[in-house]
Formats: C-alpha cells, structure tokens, sequence
C-alpha cells in the first residue's frame, strides 16, 4: 500500500478517533449542565443502540461500497452527532439520545470499516504490522482527544460545548481525509451483492476466533469503565483526569510505534498472557487513587500496555484465524462485541457508581479483566499461536 496513501488514513483514523475520545467528557459535560453518570450511560446506551446500526450496514455494504468511503461517511455522522450536543447544551433527554445514536452510529460504521478498508489493501503477512500502526493513530486520536479538550477547558477557559464544536469539525475533515485514502489507494473489486456476516457465525463459533471475539468484548468494559468515568474516579482526590488521559495516550502510542515489529515476531499468545496480566494490574491500581495520585498514574501506564497492545494482537486473531471467506464477518462480529462493552458497560457502569459507589464499580471492571484472561487460558490457542504477522516492510 502506498505510503503517501496511508498518511490519509491515519490522519482521518486520527481525527475521527479523537471524535470517540470526546464522549470521555459526556460525564463532565452532563454534571456541568445539572446531569449525572445516569445521564451520561443513557446516551452512550443510544450510541450503542446506533452502533448495533452501523457495523451492520458496513458488514452487509462493504462488499458494494469501498469501506473507505463508508467510513468517510461515519466520521461525518459522529461529526454532526457532536455539533448537536454543542448545539444542544444539555438540552432535552430526546437530543441527547439523538446525538448518541449518531455518535454511535458513526463510530460503530468507522471501527469496522477503516480496519477493514485497510485489512483489503495488505497481505496476510504484512496485516498484522499495518493493524498496529493504523491502533497507534487510533489510541492517539481516543488518548490524545480528550486530553487536548481538557486543557482547552481547564487552561483556554473554553466551555465543554465549544470544545464539542471542535470536534465535530475535526470529525468533518475526518471524513474528508478518508475520502482521499479511498481515492488515492483503490481497493478490491466491487461486487453487487450483499455480504452476508450474520449467517457465517455458525462457522466463526466453531473456529479459534471466536475466543479472541469474546475477548474484545469483555476488555472493551474495562477500558470504556476506566476512561468513560476517569473524572467520576478521581472525584474529591488529588489526581485529574487530564492525568491518565495523557499517560495512557503517551503510553500506548509510544509503544505500538516503538515495537510494533518486536511484538508481532513474539509468541502471540504468552504475549497476549502478559498483556492482560498488565491490564487487571492496571485495574486494581486504580483502587488506591483516594491514597496517592501515583496510583492513577501507575493505572494508566499499565491498562495502556496491556489493553493499548493487546487490541491488536486480538484483532489479528479474530481475522487471520478464520477462512478466507468469512473474515470480513468475523470482524464484523469482533466489533459488534467490542461496542457491547465499549457503550454498553457504561450503562450498568453509570448506574454501579451512583447507587453503589466507586468500589462496586472498580470491582466490576476488574471482573470483566478476569474474564478476559478465563477465555485465553480457556482453550488450547494452538491456531493463535501458530499465527506470525512479522514483517520486514513498512
């Protein structure tokens, strides 16, 4: 794949995660305008819902439509779902679930269409590496977005809304950059019949990916739980949220950038071992924020090795371990069960941390860690580790 090609791919891949990393502020944007976390689980619940849309019509389109130019579309749809809420400044409960549902629908559409507009233009032997680079401008946009916002909030004296309105630009020019990678790198013949990916799960649940599709669903909990509700977590301490923002961006970019060659030539599942030990340590660290900052500190370093680089590692599971024919649905599953977590959770989250507090919740999180790590060590991998995605080219 051309290289002038892909710096449009992740500029867009970029801009629009960055567009994800905003909904990290629906918390701090609800309780500015009179809400609470219940609020903030509500809208991403329709984010969800809108999700549950999107990654199906990538799944049954892409085959017809360039899944480029699909995700152009979505970055525009999370674009104009954030220009709502800014319009809407914690208007009423029916445009907060309208702005969700777009956000969702947009995200749901990019998180499976961008990967697999990319999975099109490589080779098996090359796709692990290329999933790596395109995850590190993917956690700089969800990392680094809410970071920047913050300081724009905290030190420009901007409003939640007028960032929100940033967004939405940023998401448009998203779309635009996405458009000029689909222009710019054509991908495989075009066909005019629908794929079918609902069906083709009889065969996915009987082959290796479907552990690393369950996998993704229950790690998505604990991400979205740590940085959905980081302001919620660090309430009446003296750490910030800003904090574990721009640690854990600056963590898992650095290493997806530095090794991302090291990792792929690694035995893929004592790899993925080690990853997910480091991100129920970095679950249980948070539980001693209240005590010392150092802990939030100590939590994002940790969930930003092990979630930040064990996503990766999964994906490629989920992709190269299935037949040729039906891998488009299994990454088609594997997001479906990425946003059960990733805007799901925070319903059940949002309503753990007001009704029962921030022990309950964090105990939550680390039982979904736990889960994950039961389904690697629930099956032999042998497919899993037999997969080498190394690569000598960039």
């Amino acid at each position: 794949m051309p290289k002038s090609s892909a710096q449009f791919l992740f500029l867009g891949t970029m801009l629009a995660a960055a567009g994800y990393g905003a909904t990290f502020l629906l918390s701090a944007y609800f309780r500015v305008n009179g809400g609470s976390d219940l609020d903030t689980g509500t809208t991403l619940g329709a984010a969800m819902i809108g999700t549950f849309v999107g990654v199906p019509l990538v799944g049954w389109f892409s085959g017809r439509f360039d899944a480029a130019r699909m995700s152009a579309i979505a970055a525009c749809a999370v674009g104009c779902g954030f220009l709502l809420l800014a319009a809407s400044a914690g208007g009423t409960l029916a445009m907060s679930l309208t702005s969700g549902f777009l956000i969702g629908l947009g995200w749901g559409m990019f998180y499976v269409g961008a990967p697999m507009s990319l999975s099109e233009r490589v080779t098996d032997r090359d796709r692990g590496f290329w999933f790596t680079r395109f995850g590190a401008f993917q956690m700089a946009g969800i990392g680094g977005g809410p970071l920047v916002l913050n300081l724009a909030v905290d030190q420009a004296g901007l409003s939640i809304a007028a960032t929100f309105r940033l967004v939405g630009i940023a998401c448009l020019v998203a779309g635009l950059s996405l458009w000029m990678f689909s222009t710019m790198a054509p991908g495989a013949r075009r066909s005019s019949s629908l794929r079918s990916w609902v069906r083709p799960i009889s065969v996915i649940a009987r082959s290796a990916s479907v552990r690393p599709i369950l996998m993704v669903g229950f790690g998505a909990c604990a991400f979205s739980g740590l940085l959905t509700f980081q302001s919620s977590l660090v309430a009446g301490t003296s750490a910030k949220a800003s904090t574990f923002f721009a640690v854990y961006a600056i963590t898992v970019v650095a290493a997806r950038l530095l090794f991302a060659r090291i990792l792929a030539s690694l035995p893929q599942k004592r790899l993925a071992e080690g990853l997910l030990v480091s991100m129920t340590l970095g679950v249980v660290a948070m539980f001693g924020v209240g005590i010392h900052p150092a802990f939030q500190i100590l939590s994002a370093v940790l969930t930003g090795i092990g979630y930040g680089l064990v996503y990766t590692v999964i994906q490629t599971w989920a992709v190269n371990d299935t037949d040729a024919k039906y891998r488009h649905a299994a990454l088609t599953w594997f997001v479906l069960s990425y946003f059960i977590g990733i805007f799901g959770f925070p319903v059940i989250g949002g309503w753990l941390l007001v009704n029962l507090g921030r022990n309950a919740f964090l105990g939550a999180l680390l039982a979904a860690a736990l889960s994950e790590l039961a389904i690697l060590y629930s099956g032999s991998a042998k497919a899993s580790d037999g997969v080498r995605t190394n690569s000598t080219t960039a």
